[in-house]
């Protein structure tokens, strides 16, 4: 858990957008991230490709990663904030309906509502750091290479712009 904490706090909340609040997250979802850092048999790279999480994911077993994902499961998120006044309605138009035009279905259609995801297949999203949900819807527009674990959210993030992901990102981080 020091490990885990140095970066993600020793109850999982964080200090900054570089590292995702873990807090509260489904523990399914947890473990399945876990093992998307790691290069699985048959193939060339991981799901996730990212050097400090495969290393940290690596060293750990199948019963770690259950452990350590039960702990952050069961600790309590802080709530986070939007932080930009003028984004905010951008934000929530996206999340709660989408961008027909754009066939983009609204967030809350699987990450609920209030943000609070369904267990095993769609994460917490509520109070999550803005920077950090930037950089992975980011990453799920790029393509092979950089975030391979999620094809559904690969063609969402591909049909938003930068300011339409930077707004709903915003929104979220003040979801609750």
């Amino acid at each position: 858990m020091q490990v885990c904490a140095s970066c993600h706090g020793a109850d999982g909340n964080s200090a900054g957008g570089a590292y995702p609040k873990l807090s509260g997250q489904h523990p399914e979802y947890l473990v399945k991230q876990l093992k998307d850092f790691k290069t699985q048999a048959g193939a060339k790279q991981p799901a996730r490709n990212n050097a400090i999480m495969a290393g940290m994911a690596a060293a750990l077993s199948d019963q770690d990663m259950v452990n350590v994902a039960a702990y952050f499961a069961a600790q309590a998120p802080k709530p986070g904030y939007a932080h930009s006044k003028d984004t905010v309605a951008l934000g929530q138009k996206i999340y709660r309906g989408g961008v027909a035009e754009k066939g983009v279905p609204a967030c809350a259609s699987c990450h609920g509502p209030t943000g609070q995801g369904i267990p095993s297949q769609y994460p917490r999203l509520s109070g999550q750091w803005s920077d950090y949900t930037v950089a992975q819807l980011s990453a799920f527009t790029q393509g092979s290479g950089a975030r391979n674990n999620n094809e559904a959210m690969h063609a969402v993030a591909s049909r938003l712009s930068d300011s339409e992901i930077k707004a709903v990102a915003d929104y979220i981080a003040g979801l609750h």
